[in-house]
């Protein structure tokens, strides 16, 4: 019996134990059914729902349609005929334009209206303010579109029967995304020249493309609800979500997050001293925060009588000086009465003084009473008068004020020609008188972009005797620049020096500029008692590089360089960078977690904010890239 019990109590621990080996065996296969199948297969739903929640519709609010705007064209040989004997300057380009937009053609010389026809041609050597614009109507969906942009000159020939042709003097082509808003081709976003800006052999030309849009902010919709996860509706244009000043359109256009909070304020990227800021409140008039623009207001001294009338701004002179500064990738804007400027903008007429000192101060009246404050920091200010000259602080030490002489009438002076043309070789011609007074307005400003804050002594030196016969002893001879005395009245030499003679006694001027000087506090206070001491015996006060709420990272700036390479904001110029942690993240819980400064390697060029990025958990440096967003976007729908 006891026998018996043991053996019905073993069966029952056996079929226990199987049984439970059972249950085991079926909760593994259970899990490793759900890890294996169900899981996998709901995730790979989940992932195709993510590729279904993309909305690839591209135009589903309005009908689909392309415009160009053609902003300016500005004609780039003006320089050359003002700089050589005769008077072919005088004879301003005749021009038209051409797009053909998917095969559809439209040519500007032929304006028709109710099949009457007339031809119309620019005129002109820059036709700021002569806006025009050309709308194209796309295939719905539509996901591309190519266009041509061509540039004729009308050039007259023979003595007695002229007769006129057009030769192709540009030409770009574009293909616009009507997904993204972008354009690619001959003109493309980051690319050398500046986006939406084209600077060619004989023309430079600013334009923009944009496809038709619900809510009038002029981001696509396929950008708005793929990309940022904005309302297509709704006018984006004056948003700010994030609160950084930049509102969501502009942020977009420029590839910066608009929902992520930068220090605008402070980003200089492209360190011409406009902040993002300022580049935001610039745009309507060409601003790009990746370009350098240099902005300057003129205004103008009065006449005393018909010997004395008032002075001006030939615009062969601006011509001239514009494109020095192109022929560098900068863009320099006179403001001499812009139709869509401020009240008190450029080109007013200002009270008559035969003359203003720089020591007597007298410059302030206009300073303070025809230059907006709200231009002070972005515009240098630029007075034309009748006699003096000079760059120098109006208010507080910052070189931001610039007088030059205009004489209007000196070829009407024969004493005075003779006496100029015995001290500084200057004939009184019209044609001289422009090249001089865009030689002196040059030779200031270059002061204002720090030319001269070098140790450096052909700049302003006045060791040369007269122009016309300097001394033998005369060492800067070789240095042919506006900003050399010995040279500024010399009709062949209209440039800053390209330090071609080499050094000692020669060099490149355009390597040694900073655009930002003419907003700093200069190291040097010039009272009437103030005597230059010789550029090697300056002092300038050298500070600690400090960022609030960041702390120097000697290992994150070694990743930044070895990732950037040479890479220079203001190529040719090198630069040094730093890169700086963010240590108070409590008290500043918007800042980013790094943030990159840049110093050109001129003389006495401080750091500038470039950028700034976030660390991820391997303490690498990352930065937002919107184009890295559409290009994930997109694979996915390839998919």
């Amino acid at each position: 019996m006891k026998c018996d019990n043991e053996k019905r109590n073993n069966k029952s621990k056996n079929s226990k134990l199987v049984t439970v080996f059972i249950v085991i065996v079926l909760i593994v296969s259970s899990t490793i059914v759900y890890n294996f199948f169900i899981k996998n297969s709901e995730e790979v739903e989940e992932l195709k729902e993510e590729v279904k929640e993309i909305d690839d519709q591209i135009s589903p609010l309005e009908n689909q349609g392309l415009t160009i705007e053609i902003l300016r064209m500005r004609h780039r040989g003006l320089y050359e005929k003002v700089t050589k004997f005769g008077n072919s300057w005088k004879t301003k380009p005749k021009f038209y334009f051409e797009t053909d937009m998917d095969e559809v053609v439209y040519t500007s010389n032929k304006v028709g209206q109710h099949g009457k026809f007339e031809e119309t041609y620019f005129n002109t050597w820059d036709t700021m303010f002569q806006e025009n614009k050309i709308v194209l109507d796309a295939v719905e969906e539509q996901e591309t579109s190519t266009v041509k942009l061509t540039i004729y000159e009308v050039i007259t020939t023979g003595l007695v029967f002229k007769k006129s042709k057009s030769v192709e003097r540009e030409s770009i082509t574009l293909r616009y995304d009507y997904r993204t808003g972008r354009w690619s081709g001959s003109d493309y976003f980051d690319d050398e020249d500046g986006y939406g800006h084209y600077l060619g052999d004989t023309f430079e030309i600013w334009f923009n493309l944009y496809q038709m849009d619900y809510d009038d902010d002029f981001i696509p919709y396929w950008i708005e609800v793929n990309v940022l996860g904005t309302d297509p509706r709704r006018d984006d244009s004056k948003l700010d979500p994030d609160g950084d000043g930049c509102p969501t359109s502009w942020e977009w256009k420029w590839g910066y997050d608009p929902f992520v909070w930068d220090d605008h304020d402070l980003l200089d990227p492209d360190v011409d001293g406009l902040d993002n800021i300022e580049e935001y409140e610039m745009a309507q008039w060409f601003s790009n925060p990746f370009y350098k623009d240099v902005y300057v207001e003129v205004d103008y001294v009065e006449g005393n009588g018909i010997f004395d009338p008032p002075s001006t701004f030939y615009v062969e002179s601006q011509q001239a000086i514009i494109e020095k500064y192109a022929e560098h990738h900068i863009s320099l804007y006179f403001d001499t009465g812009w139709s869509n400027g401020p009240k008190n903008g450029g080109g007013q007429l200002l009270p008559y003084w035969e003359k203003l000192s720089q020591d007597s101060g007298m410059i302030l009246q206009y300073y303070n009473n025809y230059f907006p404050p709200e231009r002070r920091g972005i515009f240098r200010y630029l007075v034309i008068g009748h006699s003096g000259g000079y760059n120098h602080p109006a208010k507080n030490n910052v070189y931001d004020c610039t007088y030059v002489v205009h004489d209007p009438l000196v070829y009407l002076k024969p004493f005075k020609i003779i006496k100029n043309f015995i001290k500084f070789g200057t004939v009184g011609t019209i044609r001289g008188k422009r090249i001089q007074l865009a030689a002196i307005t040059m030779h200031e400003l270059g002061h204002s972009i720090g030319i001269g804050v070098s140790p450096f002594e052909g700049v302003d030196n006045t060791s040369y005797g007269i122009p016309r016969f300097p001394n033998k002893s005369y060492k800067y001879v070789a240095y042919r620049s506006v900003m050399n005395y010995q040279c500024i009245y010399d009709e062949n030499v209209l440039d800053y020096s390209d330090g071609s003679n080499g050094p000692p006694y020669d060099q490149n001027d355009w390597e040694k500029i900073f655009i930002p000087h003419f907003q700093l506090n200069d190291a040097l206070i010039e009272d009437p008692s103030f005597e230059p001491p010789g550029h090697d015996k300056y002092i300038y006060n050298e500070t600690e590089v400090q960022v609030t709420g960041y702390v120097f990272d000697e290992n994150l700036t070694q990743d930044f360089i070895e990732t950037i390479g040479d890479y220079s904001p203001v190529d040719p110029i090198k630069v040094n960078w730093k890169v700086f942690r963010l240590k108070e993240k409590d008290n500043y819980p918007n800042y980013k977690d790094v943030k990159i400064l840049v110093q050109p390697i001129v003389p006495y060029a401080e750091f500038v904010h470039y950028g700034e990025g976030d660390l991820n958990k391997e303490g690498k440096m990352e930065f937002y890239s919107q184009q890295e967003l559409i290009d994930n976007l997109i694979s996915n729908i390839q998919k």
